[in-house]
């Protein structure tokens, strides 16, 4: 909870920078994932969205909630910062959806709200995952799913602060990975696979799927510099989890 305000402020500060560096990137084409772009229709992570009800955990200028609107989804964008917000609500066409100032750690919605919670670097790498996943699960109605991208242990153990890039020698070390200090206050979160199974596992959910995108070599990092440029056709850059919560019926 404490990094709340202090991640309020970060947002607030780079929002105009972030959109300009890569909007064009992350609105290129809809579904796109993570820090590679590779497209949802290779991953097939969130399946068919029409007439769902649909939260985005971490919405930011909403160039995901845009696409899954005009697909005929009933989104709904939360985000903590302000100035995310307000890009998000600047870049509206003609499908319209509800915009939520809150946290990740204290979802302002009704148990059983949604069909399916989603985000791609968003709530689930801002918000500490032992106290966002169970709200993430709480407001999910039964055989709703939670879908979230995440950068992987790897990715982040072999980050070397020092030059600002990823390399091939570990960093730091795996077990104990967690609070990630961004600058003045502000936090990033990181866990381990078990980590991850256990939280996970203690809201109730089920995992379907835990998938590793991998993009073709050659494709870039459009946030990270990475030595060598390959670095994710090789390892695990980052984790797509799939995830849904038991129907009655289970």
């Amino acid at each position: 909870m404490e990094s709340i305000p202090a991640n309020r402020r970060l947002w607030n500060q780079i929002s105009g920078d972030y959109q300009d560096r890569h909007d064009a990137r992350i609105g290129a084409a809809p579904r796109l994932w993570g820090m590679y772009s590779v497209p949802d229709a290779h991953l097939n992570a969130l399946g068919d969205v029409t007439g769902k009800r649909v939260l985005e955990l971490g919405c930011g200028a909403g160039q995901w909630s845009r696409a899954l609107a005009a697909e005929g989804a009933q989104v709904v964008g939360i985000d903590l910062s302000e100035a995310q917000l307000d890009a998000a609500a600047s870049a509206m066409g003609a499908d319209r959806y509800p915009l939520v100032q809150g946290a990740a750690e204290q979802l302002p919605f009704a148990d059983d709200s949604f069909d399916l919670v989603f985000c791609d670097f968003g709530g689930l790498s801002w918000a500490p995952p032992h106290l966002a996943v169970p709200q993430a699960a709480r407001v999910l109605r039964r055989g709703g799913r939670l879908v979230f991208n995440v950068a992987s242990p790897w990715f982040e153990a072999c980050y070397d602060e020092a030059a600002s890039r990823v390399t091939t020698t570990l960093q730091k070390d795996y077990f104990g990975l967690s609070g990630i200090a961004e600058g003045d206050g502000a936090t990033s979160y990181q866990l381990t696979y078990g980590d991850w199974v256990r939280v996970l596992r203690g809201a109730g959910l089920v995992i379907d799927d835990l998938i590793e995108p991998r993009p073709d070599r050659g494709t870039t990092n459009g946030y990270n510099e990475t030595d060598p440029p390959d670095w994710a056709h090789r390892w695990p850059a980052e984790l797509l989890w799939v995830t849904r919560r038991p129907s009655t019926t289970e």
